[in-house]
């Protein structure tokens, strides 16, 4: 989308992290205790565990932002917390989103980046494979309303 400016993680943005992510989290689904932790304190479950969040802007207006977080395994990021407001969906926020987020795992050193999604959310699914994200096999019990696992590996 021409004009979204991708700005990194500063404190008075917290409250965007939150308001974005639990308008979509409560559309399809419910909080859960991980989500209650991070959407309250993005800063210390994320940004100081190596982490990063972003934003995307238009028109100086926040209407979108997605959190990376480093898992136990050597060199893999995970993509959390993606979420863009209503009316700006289907306009290329998305995509410049995880590609930004992408690029940030890159600079981390990361060797692959995964994500965990619903098949109740097809658009985001294909925004996924749209950005080079393929399915793979789902371990049991990482998250309650997540069916779909999907990867990519950084070269």
């Amino acid at each position: 989308m021409k004009g979204v400016e991708i700005i990194t993680f500063r404190p008075q943005l917290a409250s965007y992290f939150t308001s974005i992510n639990k308008e979509w989290v409560e559309q399809y689904f419910s909080l859960e205790p991980f989500d209650i932790a991070q959407l309250e304190d993005p800063q210390g479950y994320i940004i100081d565990r190596g982490g990063e969040v972003l934003f995307a802007e238009v028109s100086n207006k926040v209407v979108g932002t997605v959190a990376l977080v480093k898992t136990d395994e050597d060199r893999v990021y995970e993509i959390i917390k993606m979420g863009v407001l209503p009316a700006s969906q289907g306009k290329g926020v998305g995509l410049a989103l995880l590609e930004a987020i992408i690029q940030k795992a890159k600079e981390k050193g990361a060797r692959k980046v995964i994500l965990y999604s619903s098949s109740k959310l097809q658009s985001a699914l294909r925004l996924y494979k749209k950005a080079g994200f393929v399915e793979v096999e789902k371990e049991c019990g990482k998250y309650e309303r997540c069916d779909v696992k999907m990867e990519i590996l950084i070269i």
